[in-house]
This record gives structure tokens, sequence and C-alpha cells, in this order.
């Protein structure tokens, strides 16, 4: 079979590995993938040198204030049942307070939002988004229950509730493993499915955060779950050097894990599985910039592979920006989402408050790429980006 037809067939049924020899030629220790030279300019921090997208809108989902709580972060969304709904944690002043709860709200068309509610009620121990599932029929919310510190190490547990209609809830139960087992970590935000219906993700386990890539074949996503093998890289600290992953898959099947680098390299790290996210290569420092922030990945419907976060290489969060390669192996288109000159002042202080768009989490639905995240840590606003303008072959900035 001639090279892109493997590769179109591996992505469209998840074949678990190259055909034979390419193991061989590329290698697990092979550089997940290359940036092209130049796509951002450090000598325009504004924006990077980057044009934005025509048609990309910008709506606020909620605004922080001193009576709803000033403290908004972590947002991310999932389609169910014809509205896109949003969850993310919410505090009167501080990050990771202990009055920390879970506000979500709901839209029709991605730009007009219900009213913000409490996602569940009072709970003795702070909790905190820890993203969503659904299988179509169910939606799934997951919740982070943080344990009080033990000699000053933060751990938590991840608990779930499912909805049938979006409004009414069952009570949490904990997300459990292939033994039965209570899983004795924090999910990330970020599950994707790989063809076949497995579901990839990753907990940060304890003790402290440490981050391991998991998966199951549930399709509800709230049990069966396997720990995959990656080794971490040594660092030294109550978290691993590598946490707040995301994934894309490239067009040979592999799957890559990016991650945020606490060793503050300023670059992604990088992870690739092979076979179906039961081993990884070591994570490896890659050529994309970041913020030492948590960010987004995917692959639209076409393929592409996406991501999005703050390729500054400094600790800015800001501008926001989405980095496209059309097949996973070179990013070499990027576009402005937000700019430095769209970043408000911030209106409230607080523990851990920042200058810049934090977070993203991205989905695609009804033709557009949304991007959730946090304004200055206050507000939780969406930018959005009509698909059919970044399809390859395409100028994004001049076709019409």
């Amino acid at each position: 079979m001639p090279e892109k037809g493997w590769r179109l067939a591996i992505l469209l049924f998840g074949l678990a590995a190259p055909p034979s020899g390419m193991m061989q030629a590329q290698g697990l220790e092979e550089r997940p993938f290359e940036v092209t030279d130049g796509l951002f300019d450090p000598d325009i921090p504004d924006t990077l040198g980057l044009q934005p997208i025509p048609g990309t809108e910008t709506v606020t989902v909620f605004r922080g204030s001193e009576t709803v709580g000033q403290y908004n972060h972590g947002a991310v969304l999932i389609p169910f049942r014809g509205r896109l709904y949003a969850q993310w944690q919410n505090s009167a002043r501080d990050e990771d307070a202990p009055d920390t709860r879970v506000l979500c709200a709901a839209s029709q068309d991605g730009l007009n939002w219900t009213a913000a509610r409490p996602l569940l009620g009072d709970l003795e121990d702070a909790h905190s988004s820890g993203g969503w599932w659904t299988d179509g029929t169910t939606l799934v919310a997951y919740i982070v229950r943080w344990k009080r510190p033990d000699e000053g190490v933060r751990s938590g547990v991840t608990e779930y509730m499912t909805s049938i209609d979006g409004e009414n809830w069952t009570t949490l139960k904990p997300v459990r493993d292939q033994n039965g087992a209570p899983v004795d970590g924090v999910i990330e935000q970020d599950p994707h499915r790989l063809p076949g219906d497995r579901i990839v993700s990753a907990f940060h386990e304890q003790p402290g955060l440490v981050l391991a890539p998991w998966y199951t074949d549930e399709v509800l996503g709230v049990g069966g779950w396997t720990r995959g093998r990656m080794p971490n890289l040594p660092y030294d600290g109550d978290s691993s050097r590598e946490i707040e992953p995301s994934w894309f898959l490239r067009s040979d099947g592999a799957i890559v894990m990016i991650m945020r680098d606490q060793a503050s390299s300023f670059r992604k790290l990088a992870s690739i599985s092979y076979d179906r996210g039961v081993t990884w290569s070591n994570p490896a420092v890659t050529a994309m910039p970041d913020s030492r922030s948590k960010q987004s990945a995917g692959n639209l419907p076409d393929g592409t592979a996406f991501m999005v976060g703050n390729p500054t290489a400094s600790s800015r969060r800001f501008p926001l920006a989405m980095v496209l390669s059309a097949d996973g192996f070179n990013f070499d288109r990027a576009f402005l989402l937000r700019g430095s000159n769209q970043l408000p002042a911030m209106r409230y202080p607080g523990r851990h408050k920042r200058a810049g768009f934090s977070y993203p989490k991205s989905v695609v639905w009804n033709g557009w790429l949304h991007v959730a995240y946090a304004t200055n840590k206050e507000d939780i606003e969406i930018s959005r980006v009509p698909l059919e303008r970044i399809t390859p072959g395409r100028n994004a900035i001049t076709d019409d």
C-alpha cells in the first residue's frame, strides 16, 4: 500500500502500529513533531507576528464579580443533545481556595449562554472542574475533590456524576480502574476517543501530582481505566515534570501527548504511543514554545492536528494562538486568537491571579472550533473559528 494510503487507513481505522520497518526507521526516541522555523516572531510580543482568522468570534460566558466570585478558571466544553455545555471552577477570590466550586452554563448556538449555576451542591472539601465525557446518550461530569493537605502535599481524587438531560444529575461516585478500585488521582480535563472507541486521557497520581497516561475501552469513561506506561523525566518536586497534557493523532496513527514542563524550559514536552496508549516514549522537549501552562490539542474533522496555547517561550499567557499541521509531523501554520491589545486590565487581586488568556480547552461543534479559556482568571470566554477557514490548502487570511 502506498505511504499515503496506509497513513489514511491508520487514521481512520486505528491500526496499532506503523507498517513493518517503520518502527525501526522512526523509533520511539524520535522527535514527536517539528515546528517550522520563524513561525512565531518574538520581536512582536503582542501578536508574535500572527494574523487573526476572518470570521473569528469571541463571547463572554461568565464575568466574575464580587457577588458571584472573582476567581474563575479551568473552563472546558462539550456538545450534548444539541447544546454546548461549559464547566469551570469558581471561588470568591483565590485560586484553589476552600470555597472552590464548579459552575456550569449551556448554549444552543455557542454565543448566547444561560446564567451560570452550581453543577452540584456544597461539599465538605473543595472541588474543581474535571471535564466532561459523553457516549451520546449520557453526559458525564468529572469532579475533582481535593483532599485536605497532608504535610503540604496537595492531592485529590476524581469522581463523576451523570445526566441524560444536562439538568438533573446523579450523586457522585468514584471513577474506577480495570479492577473496580477507585483511581487514586486527578483526571486531566481533556479525554479524546481513538478510532475504535478507546478513550485516552491522563491522571495526576498520588502522592503529590505525578502524571501518567490512562485509557479505557468502556464507552462512558467512568470505569475500566488502565494505566499506560510512560517514564517520567527526573524532577525535584511534589509533581512530575510533566503535567496537564492534551493529545492529537499523527497521520501514521501515533498518539502524540503534549505536556506542560514544570522545569520551565518554556517548551512543550511530548511523548508518543504507537499501541493505542499502552506504552509511551520518554517525554522529549520539543521545539514548540510554551508559557508553562495548560494547553489544548486535537484533530479537526479532516485529520488536521491542532494545538491551542500561549507560544511565548516565557511565562506570559498572552497572546492566545492556534497552531496547525496537516499531518501532525510538522506544524507550519499559526493564527492569532486573542492579542495583547485585547487583554483587559485585571479587576481583582487574588492568590495566583495573573494576566492572560489561560488554560484553553477546545471542541469542534457545528462547523466551528470553540476554544474556552479564562481571561485574567476572572472571566470565562470562548473564541471560535470557522472550520472552513482552516482547512489545508486554503489561505485562512485572504480566501473568500
